[in-house]
């Protein structure tokens, strides 16, 4: 017998022992709250809910309070039963509100220091392919649709390619599609894909040609990073953002997002772009993207390098979602001496939920 069904039955053999057992209405909360931990039976937590005596008043929204905690039905009856039977007791005494007053928020950089932060990180993004190495990683795509428009989504396949860095330029071999091996081109594979995740995203916001408007929106913090947040937009008569449709039409919307640029490194960690300005006879309706970046060790220097990315696209109801994921980074060499391992979980949801900000002790300039 486990441990955990050993503490069950001494926990209801004490109780069946103490017929008219009494209790205060907090007793009894901690009673249920154990008792749905532990996954004890709704049947048996109302029977023993009949032997409780109550030396307080139960009132509605204590019972709705236990209820929002996964209580049976059956013992949500006894509940209702005990409401009734208290209604002349003395009410509980209530432990006390305390009120806690938010901290301040963290006050925006100056108008000043906000040109130059946007100023220095258009210079490490200008300049970021140039100060990458060659290198490979392996790229994970999984694919989703959702025929409905209501966001359930469907997982269609998940798709594995090596991604090489050779001089700057990007280079895609298809490994596997649902972990069997593949030789089809990536061209010929067919759904949505994507690509830019080393430089060309970032630049296509940055270069001055584009003339990205920017502006202060707030702090965020990052994987533990501070970061601001800056919202810009690209009108379409600049823009270099490609989006295309089944390889048949092709249109260059205009485009806004978000930039968050890391507080201590001048370095974007993330960008999000979202498109506008798309003509109604175009096939696709909306179509967005969220890439996040983070700092990778590769041959014993640390590189900020794409670590997810997510785009979604509308045809009508149809919903496309790819969830793409940069694993193994290492220095190029031989194809011969390089394996990847495709069934890894995904990158877990925390690691890229933004918090939020609070102020922290003043810093050293």
């Amino acid at each position: 017998m486990s441990i955990r069904s050993l503490l069950v039955l001494c926990l209801f053999a004490a109780l069946s022992l103490a017929q008219g057992m009494k209790m205060s209405v907090n007793q009894l909360k901690g009673f249920l709250r154990s008792s749905i931990q532990l996954q004890h039976s709704d049947k048996q937590v109302a029977d023993y809910l009949k032997n409780v005596k109550l030396t307080e008043k139960l009132t509605p929204a204590d019972v709705d309070e236990l209820i929002g905690q996964g209580l049976g039905p059956r013992s949500i009856d006894a509940l209702k039963a005990m409401v009734s039977a208290t209604a002349a007791l003395p009410e509980p005494a209530r432990d006390p509100v305390i009120i806690k007053t938010p901290p301040p928020p963290m006050p925006p950089p100056s108008s000043e220091d906000q040109a130059r932060i946007i100023a220095e990180a258009r210079e490490m993004a200008l300049s970021y392919t140039k100060r990458l190495p060659d290198f490979i990683c392996l790229q994970v795509t999984r694919r989703y649709v959702d025929p409905s428009g209501l966001e359930i989504w469907r997982l269609a396949d998940t798709v594995a390619e090596r991604l090489s860095y050779f001089e700057q330029r990007e280079d895609y071999k298809l490994i596997s599609v649902n972990g069997q091996l593949s030789q089809t081109e990536r061209d010929k594979l067919g759904g949505a894909t994507s690509s830019g995740e080393f430089g060309s995203m970032l630049k296509g916001i940055f270069e001055p040609a584009t003339e990205a408007e920017f502006q202060w929106e707030r702090w965020a913090k990052l994987r533990g990073k501070i970061a601001h947040v800056y919202s810009y937009r690209v009108r379409q008569s600049r823009s270099k953002w490609l989006v295309s449709w089944q390889h048949q039409l092709e249109i260059v919307p205009g485009y806004k997002g978000l930039i968050y640029i890391d507080r201590d490194v001048p370095m974007v960690l993330r960008v999000t772009l979202e498109a506008e300005t798309i003509p109604a006879s175009f096939p696709i309706q909306e179509a967005r993207t969220v890439l996040d970046y983070d700092f990778t060790d590769i041959a014993g220097n640390q590189f900020l390098l794409p670590l997810r990315s997510e785009m979604r696209m509308r045809e009508s109801k149809f919903l496309v979602k790819n969830q793409v994921e940069f694993r193994s980074y290492r220095k190029f060499g031989a194809e011969a001496t390089i394996t990847f391992d495709t069934s890894a979980e995904p990158i877990p949801d925390e690691k890229l939920r933004e918090e939020t900000v609070t102020p922290d002790k003043p810093r050293k300039k």
